[in-house]
């Protein structure tokens, strides 16, 4: 219901007070009369008078008054029409559908002279769509960009009054803003000069950011004593010039790290070339057998130099984490990745190795016992990792449990072995469920072969324990597992099983690893490594000849490892139908339905199509469990990881994947493709 004003009975009632007045005077008159008798006569006559005086002006003035009050109002109304219309703010009103129906003078003045009245707003300011008007009382905020300028538009529904009679009514219930009476005004306030401050403002920030030199004790030892120190002065002379070009400050802080500032205004500009500076560094050669490569690590928008300092020393960590040889800008949650193109670098000394595993032994003895959990749909170099581990845990007499969901057709012949070997205990193997019931606060939770939580067997058990220890080879993302003990990620590793032989060698204790946990270490290295054709490097060989030295059996394990004869010809179908797109990339679907391990095949067919020549990289997909799995594989040319973080996934530069939901495998096909199309457009490979 409304609230109704009655503008003419107050008018009338305002005229009238003086005839009401009167009575008054008649009370007055009657006391006077008790008080004297001819004081009451004189009195009568003045009262009388006086009412037949007020009730003429009444009879006699009301018209006269009444046309002043109209003329009044109407010259009011002019003038707030006129101020309206001369508002130095664009002024509008619109009706439900955003059609114009009047304009003040500024508005009229954006358009210089065009006819704008009837149009509808959406098409002369296309920021101004349906769903930007205001469907109720509540004010919509717009921005649009109109002769070069920058406007915040206000929207506001206004509903007209309904006249009845002499009365009219202010709708205020909710269903009243969807009444025809309704309009809405529209207000343009020109904000280009503070958008212009803002952006200023925002470009003078200073940008914090870390450049380190990957490979400096390799490179320099790659080429002749009197050479090492020209390398450096052109590779430092590169770096210091690239710098100048963008208004920095550079300061050394050790041999091969430094620490710039400059101003924001110049990080479009290092984006929009994509970090030249790791090609142009990566590509000085004066007879350097080993290519220099730098890590740039950037902290963007931080509250403060220390925060933007950190953000920096975050991003560099997730650099070097993710190999190397690339450039890492994190903005408050949000990281951007630029180059990652090269090969990881070995590391020639183990001396970290050695320090992890005298820490890693540190948390061992202080535990009572020990969870090793890998990936979902656990893979060789996954189990090989967890025995290893295992081994680790016995050795200082701790009791160790591997959580392990799901067992796939690859990773079958080997589990069995232990499973059917009395020597290992009934309960060595766990699911999830049974996992929750063993894992408390004193238990040290080793996770091998991942380091992403939503790529775990388990994630849960993260929040039963207050200790985890990390052991993996692949890059890093921006999803991590946060509060790890300890952390041992290395890429340059060709697998997690190659790292987890090497802390074996350190540990200490009088270990001693037996023939069938050598044979799955060996297994993951060479599974990981097709059959060390890929991702090889000294320290590989020298980990294998450790595992070979140990018991590990070749001859054996290339038995357990040969195709059913079914997985054979999925593997040939898919093979036989894969398409070369763009001419440099094989996709392939592979239809293993019928397949134990659908993923482990189409890694496979992955790697068989690397064997066609012209091919950069392979791309096979495959569904399982409701979900679209793709495998991407590469020998050196194309960083097949950062092609799946476009899709959510990772990997490292020749190994990679991703995971799929709600999409259909046909989909799944387009979208790759055109993330490949757009990667080689902006030329990200």
């Amino acid at each position: 219901m409304g609230r109704k004003f009655r503008l003419n009975s107050t008018l009338k009632a305002y005229f009238l007070w003086p005839i009401y007045m009167t009575v008054l005077l008649l009370l007055m008159n009657l006391w006077i009369y008790v008080i004297n008798k001819k004081a009451g006569y004189v009195m009568s006559v003045f009262t009388l008078l006086y009412f037949l005086l007020a009730l003429s002006v009444f009879y006699l003035k009301r018209n006269q008054i009444y046309t002043e009050l109209i003329r009044y109002g109407m010259d009011f109304a002019q003038v707030q029409k006129r101020l309206l219309k001369e508002m130095v703010v664009p002024y509008a009103l619109l009706d439900n559908d955003g059609k114009i129906q009047w304009g003040n003078n500024e508005f009229a003045d954006l358009f210089q002279g065009k006819k704008v009245i009837g149009k509808n707003i959406s098409n002369i300011i296309p920021e101004i769509t349906q769903d930007v008007l205001p469907k109720t009382g509540a004010d919509e905020i717009a921005h649009a960009t109109l002769n070069n300028r920058n406007y915040r538009v206000i929207l506001r529904k206004v509903i007209s009054p309904s006249f009845d009679d002499d009365n009219w009514t202010f709708y205020e219930s909710e269903n009243a803003w969807d009444t025809p009476n309704s309009i809405i005004a529209m207000y343009m306030f020109d904000e280009t000069e503070i958008m212009l401050l803002q952006k200023e403002n925002k470009n003078q920030k200073l940008v914090v950011g870390l450049l380190y030199i990957d490979n400096y004790d390799e490179a320099l030892d790659s080429i002749d004593e009197v050479r090492r120190s020209l390398l450096v002065a052109l590779v430092e002379r590169k770096i210091n010039k690239y710098m100048q070009g963008i208004d920095a400050i550079i300061k050394k802080l050790e041999k091969d790290k430094f620490i710039f500032v400059f101003k924001q205004k110049y990080l479009s500009v290092l984006q929009s070339t994509r970090f030249s500076i790791l090609e142009e560094v990566r590509n000085v050669n004066i007879g350097n057998e080993m290519a220099v490569t730098i890590s740039i690590g950037l902290g963007v928008n931080a509250d403060s130099y220390i925060t933007g300092y950190e953000y920096a020393r975050a991003a560099i960590d997730l650099a070097l984490g993710r190999g190397g040889d690339q450039a890492v800008v994190k903005d408050g949650d949000k990281i951007s990745y630029y180059g990652g193109k090269s090969i990881q670098v070995e590391k020639s000394t183990r001396v970290k190795a050695r320090v992890k595993a005298h820490a890693f032994r540190e948390y061992v003895e202080a535990k009572d016992k020990i969870v090793v959990m890998g990936h979902a749909i656990g893979d060789v170099d996954s189990f090989g990792a967890a025995i290893g581990v295992y081994r680790i845990g016995k050795t200082f007499n701790k009791k160790v449990y591997i959580v392990i969901n799901e067992i796939t057709s690859s990773l079958r012949p080997m589990i069995s072995r232990f499973m059917e070997n009395p020597e290992y205990e009934d309960d060595l193997f766990i699911n999830n469920d049974k996992a929750k019931e063993v894992v408390d606060a004193n238990t040290l939770l080793v996770i091998v072969d991942v380091n992403r939580p939503s790529l775990l067997e388990c994630e849960e058990l993260l929040n039963y324990t207050r200790t985890v220890i990390i052991f993996d080879h692949h890059r890093q993302t921006n999803e991590a597992i946060e509060n790890a003990a300890l952390s041992y990620i290395e890429p340059y590793a060709s697998s997690t099983c190659e790292m987890i032989a090497e802390i074996l060698q350190y540990i200490g204790g009088n270990l001693k690893l037996r023939p069938l946990e050598a044979d799955a270490l060996y297994a993951g290295i060479m599974i990981d490594t097709n059959n060390f054709l890929t991702k090889t490097g000294v320290r590989t060989f020298e980990a294998a000849a450790y595992l070979r030295r140990n018991g590990a059996d070749v001859i054996r394990l290339r038995k357990f490892f040969r195709t059913e004869f079914t997985e054979f010809k999925i593997k040939a179908e898919a093979i036989s139908s894969a398409e070369a797109y763009l001419d440099q990339f094989a996709i392939a679907i592979c239809a293993a339905d019928e397949a134990d391990s659908p993923t482990v095949l189409a890694a496979k067919v992955a790697n068989e199509l690397l064997d066609v020549k012209n091919i950069k990289a392979s791309f096979v997909l495959t569904e399982f469990n409701n979900k679209i799995y793709i495998s991407a594989r590469s020998i050196d040319e194309v960083n097949v990881q950062v092609v799946m973080e476009k899709l959510g996934g990772g990997g490292h530069l020749s190994v990679a994947g991703c995971q799929l939901e709600d999409i259909t495998i046909e989909e799944a096909v387009i979208k790759l493709k055109n993330t490949l199309d757009t990667m080689v457009k902006e030329g990200e490979i």
